[in-house]
């Protein structure tokens, strides 16, 4: 259980819903404030506003227990700074004098004498008297300001948190809850840059999975406003048995790190009202440690993290990863930073280290850093399970698809196990209709026993293939027979997930689109050759014959093999091929990496690239709009078409130096194509559906 508090003689504890209406109240009079725009500016004013009442508060029970110990006390915030100089008394400084006290640098201070203003005072704090609260403090106050314009609305303000007894553990728990409520709103506030709200279903339900225990250490590598810390330090607690146990959980169990300063003051306050005395929240990020040197003594027994989708590292950042394996894409990087910082060795409980994190899609089937961070996940650790969350979970704020994956030392892996939450009939989420926990609490048990259902699956590590692509749908519910049975609820079902995968292409490509436009343009002959090699005498029947088409790319070719079957061109894995007749109009392919490869006509023109250029990049771009124009380029006058390697290494085409960037790009380009022939199955499935639903109404039986 958390600490005890008690209650202040002579104070009477306030009701959950005063203490509503309180808050309330503080609320209503900033918005009459012109300095303060929205929640997002309220929100974070009334924060620090109670987190210096929760100190002061916090510091005249330490001072009693000292007093009453014995023992010598050492404040953490000095006279006249503390709550009780300046705040406590109604009557107190107001209007231009309260501004100035926070506000300047040097003021005449309440208590009549000169020195530095409450905010330069609070930044300059140090641990120097060994009290770590006061760096805590220090960097709280770095990061924070005070909009309000009105010095006499101020101390309204004020006024109302005095009436908050922070030492009273009923009004603790109140004020947590009512803190999380202000939370979402304030996310909801935030539209775009509500990223570091994670929805409470999902992290209790992550928590609950992980299953932290005492005397493991637990770390949040990126906090936000600490919804992960807060719901394990609830499920510590009820572990709690003793005072050993207490201070265990107090001093050496939850770690964050927050380098944003708004969020890390909302998830200090939020930690505070939870019972955490004195959170453990590293202000910078996470990701400045070079990887190679964070040893045992930096690793943790659990993480559980959200980690940021989409942002991008600097390249100073970058450069802490291995080379192989730098990205600008910060969710990468922190999935390499949870891989490195998981203890080698098992938890005092004899537990594995282990991990749940929140990833995007791309995570589960991206080519280059991402494809090598799922062989390491699958060689070095068990992955245990990954559960594919609804569209829209994170709606209105993001539309990216997003799984959990549950990990743990001890790989490799030979069995991935699958499974995804069932929606009440007809409820779509949204703002208003979050994602229910009682939807996600029946996978528990389906995870501990991985046991298949309608809803889980297990996939042998071999199925995956060379790209080791992770985004692996529920095989039980494929849509394949969708035209025949005229059902429209399974096809409402196709066209949610439809728009849900152009809303996750429309992310992954907007980025490598600015990338592959800024790129130098630079002729293919720098990085391609021609390979002219022959079949020759190896040839047998056995041997796989291959074509290509506008349509298809790579494929089975329409006519049997010639008379000399020694003189067809061998294919190999990454090579491409292409009509020299046909290449205007699209008809070129190239062989993926888990393909054998075959052979192909000795009249097609046969080239690979070298490890600078992907060739899926290359295929794109040759069968694109400008790749057709280039193509025309180079062959006009001609009294027949003919483009033959020499031209085409003539061609100049835009490559990105990042190799990530074009395998990004042509990822992007391969669902999108994927998802044209899903979209053409879909057409026909509507007039399927509209011939069910005129047969059910006009015919009799």
């Amino acid at each position: 259980m958390p600490p005890k508090k008690k209650t202040p003689n002579n104070v009477t504890p306030t009701t959950a819903q005063a203490l509503g209406s309180l808050l309330q109240s503080a609320r209503k009079i900033m918005r009459k404030d012109k300095g303060l725009n929205g929640d997002l500016d309220r929100l974070p004013l009334l924060t620090w506003i109670m987190f210096l009442k929760f100190m002061d508060d916090l510091e005249m029970q330490r001072e009693e227990e000292a007093a009453l110990a014995g023992t010598k006390f050492r404040p953490a915030i000095e006279p006249p700074y503390r709550w009780r100089d300046w705040a406590a008394n109604p009557q107190g400084i107001t209007g231009g004098e309260l501004l100035a006290f926070i506000n300047q640098d040097e003021v005449i201070r309440p208590d009549g004498t000169r020195g530095s203003g409450l905010f330069a005072y609070l930044r300059q704090l140090t641990s120097s008297n060994g009290d770590d609260r006061r760096e805590v403090i220090a960097t709280v106050f770095r990061g924070v300001d005070n909009r309000m314009k009105s010095g006499y609305l101020l101390r309204d303000v004020i006024n109302k948190v005095s009436g908050i007894h922070f030492t009273s553990s009923e009004e603790l728990h109140t004020l947590g809850t009512l803190y999380e409520t202000m939370l979402r709103e304030m996310r909801d506030a935030a539209g775009d840059s509500g990223e570091f709200y994670t929805p409470r279903p999902v992290v209790r339900f992550m928590v609950q999975v992980i299953d932290p225990r005492l005397g493991e250490t637990v770390l949040d590598p990126a906090s936000g406003t600490g919804g992960f810390l807060v719901e394990t330090f609830n499920h510590l607690s009820e572990q709690v048995k003793t005072v050993a146990h207490r201070k265990l959980l107090q001093e050496e169990s939850i770690f964050g790190c927050e380098p944003k300063s708004l969020p890390y003051l909302l998830c200090q306050m939020n930690l505070l009202l939870h019972g955490l005395d004195a959170p453990h929240i590293d202000p910078e990020n996470a990701l400045r440690f070079k990887l190679s040197e964070i040893g045992e003594k930096e690793r943790v027994d659990v993480i559980v993290t959200n980690p940021p989708f989409g942002g991008e590292e600097e390249k100073g950042i970058q450069g802490n990863f291995p080379e192989d394996r730098q990205t600008a894409e910060t969710a990468l990087l922190f999935v390499q930073l949870i891989m490195r910082k998981l203890h080698r060795s098992p938890t005092k409980g004899g537990r594995p280290a282990r991990a749940a994190v929140v990833v995007p899609n791309g995570l589960l089937s991206a080519p280059g850093v991402a494809r090598r961070l799922r062989m390491a996940l699958l060689d070095d650790f068990q992955i245990k399970a990954v559960v594919r969350l609804p569209h829209n979970v994170f709606a209105p704020y993001t539309d990216i698809k997003t799984n959990l994956i549950f990990f743990e030392r001890g790989g490799p892996t030979a069995k991935i196990f699958y499974c995804e939450p069932e929606l009440p009939e007809g409820y779509t989420l949204s703002k208003t209709k979050p994602l229910p926990f009682e939807v996600l609490a029946p996978l528990q048990e389906l995870i501990e026993a991985r046991r298949e259902s309608a809803r889980s699956w297990l996939v042998d590590r071999n199925e995956l293939g060379e790209d080791v692509n992770l985004d692996i749908k529920n095989p039980r519910l494929e849509l394949a027979d969708l035209s025949d049975s005229g059902n429209i609820q399974i096809l409402a079902r196709q066209f949610q997930d439809l728009a849900a995968e152009a809303e996750s292409i429309s992310t992954e490509m907007a980025e490598a689109i600015e990338a592959v436009k800024a790129a130098p343009l630079r002729p293919l002959s720098e990085f391609t050759f021609e390979s002219d090699q022959r079949i020759g005498g190896v040839y047998s029947s056995k041997t796989k014959l291959l074509g290509v088409s506008a349509e298809e790319g790579i494929c089975e070719p329409k006519t049997a093999i010639g008379k000399s079957p020694e003189r067809y061109k061998i294919l190999r894995a990454g090579y491409l091929a292409y009509n020299p007749m046909r290449i205007n109009i699209g008809s070129i392919g190239f062989i993926k990496r888990d393909d054998p490869g075959g052979i192909t006509s000795p009249d097609y023109v046969v080239f690979f690239c070298t490890d600078g250029l992907s060739p899926d990049y290359v295929y794109h771009y040759l069968r694109s709009e400008a790749g057709r124009h280039a193509i025309n380029q180079k062959t006009k006058g001609s009294v027949r078409f003919r483009l033959y390697y020499q031209q085409l290494g003539e061609i100049e085409i835009p490559i990105p130096a990042d190799l990530s960037v074009q395998e990004r790009f042509a990822d992007a380009c391969n669902r999108l194509e994927a998802m044209r022939r899903r979209v053409s199955q879909a057409n026909l499935a509507v007039q399927s559906c509209l011939n069910a639903a005129t047969r059910t109404a006009f015919l009799k039986d």
